[in-house]
């Protein structure tokens, strides 16, 4: 069970252990030293995942622990499902400073409350990049990188087309003005870009 012994026999501390648990799954948040706090979080996180198995046998367990049946219905029937789609992590420790009188490093753990819907991006300017180069779901360093390469390839293309028009004498001015119409476009292009992405 426990890894730390916290100043107590095994008999007094599994009942302290149990009691905050208890009330932890109760009130969904616990001020406590910060190395009880991470085994109650242990602890928690396994009846957490108790609650997800939900059959006769894992409720059984989760009442030989847990000290308020209600608490245990709670845990199966609100908790548990609000976790169907995590897998671990439902508790966080916040460190909050030593305590007055003795200095103990105290915590606060709290239930993680329920994953909530992504906000949609604030920054115009990555969404036009993004719509103007679709990039698949990379890592920011390999996304840069091909980033890089489409951009090198715009300005390849862009050479290729003023080249031969440059060698040419230009007595045309349809010419030229292709050519001056072709630099803006690109220019216009590469200025849309922010400068930190290449």
């Amino acid at each position: 069970m426990p890894a730390r012994k916290l100043g107590r026999k095994t008999d007094h501390r599994l009942s302290m252990l149990r009691g905050q648990v208890t009330f932890l799954l109760e009130k969904g948040r616990l001020e406590t030293t910060a190395t009880r706090a991470k085994e109650v979080q242990s602890l928690a996180e396994k009846m957490i995942t108790l609650g997800k198995k939900n059959t006769l046998a894992s409720r059984r367990q989760a009442l030989s622990f847990i000290t308020k049946e209600d608490v245990v219905k709670k845990l199966f029937d609100e908790i548990a499902p609000s976790y169907e789609g995590r897998c671990g992590g439902y508790t966080r420790v916040i460190l909050t400073g030593p305590r007055r009188g003795d200095a103990a490093e105290m915590a606060i753990i709290e239930l993680i409350p329920e994953a909530k819907e992504e906000k949609a991006e604030r920054n115009p300017r990555k969404k036009l990049l993004q719509r103007r180069l679709p990039l698949r779901k990379l890592p920011p360093r390999r996304q840069k990188q091909r980033l890089r390469r489409l951009l090198l390839q715009r300005k390849l293309l862009l050479l290729k087309k003023l080249l031969p028009l440059k060698k040419q004498k230009q007595n045309n001015d349809k010419d030229s003005t292709l050519l001056w119409s072709l630099f803006y476009e690109h220019l216009r292009f590469f200025l849309e870009i922010p400068r930190e992405s290449y």
